[in-house]
């Protein structure tokens, strides 16, 4: 089975978490709702890869943000692609400001408190890996 190793990150301001819409332009889990994700290149750290991500994906820089949890690393599987794990390495972060700021990978954003992660089609076990970090 091949596996992939990703970070996902979520950011946390007023009591609400991110959560972002993943484009039609990306090669995986299109129109679902995510965290802040990205492959951990060769090498890489995945708390590095994490802030990379987060000024990518949402344009705030690491000196925006404070990391307030590193959770347990995670195998997920997904029925979108038999035959393949993802590694997620969790990761929760404080964000001063509300402003976001989207590349391409993402079409729209929203706010939310926990228990409203339900509400939305997300990629497979968003919640675990949320709640895991709570």
């Amino acid at each position: 089975m091949r596996s992939t190793k990703i970070v996902t990150s979520f950011v946390t301001s007023n009591q609400k978490f991110l959560i972002l819409k993943r484009s039609n332009k990306v090669k995986s889990m299109r129109g679902l709702w995510g965290g802040i994700s990205g492959i951990i290149e060769a090498g890489e750290e995945p708390l590095e890869r994490a802030k990379i991500e987060i000024f990518e994906e949402i344009g705030a820089s690491s000196s925006a943000v404070r990391l307030l949890k590193a959770g347990n690393e995670m195998t997920i599987s997904s029925s979108q692609y038999p035959d393949h794990q993802w590694i997620v390495y969790p990761f929760l972060f404080a964000l001063g400001s509300t402003k976001i700021t989207l590349n391409w990978e993402n079409e729209s954003y929203k706010w939310i408190a926990p228990d409203e992660i339900y509400h939305y089609k997300t990629v497979p076990s968003l919640d675990e890996v949320l709640f895991g970090l709570l």
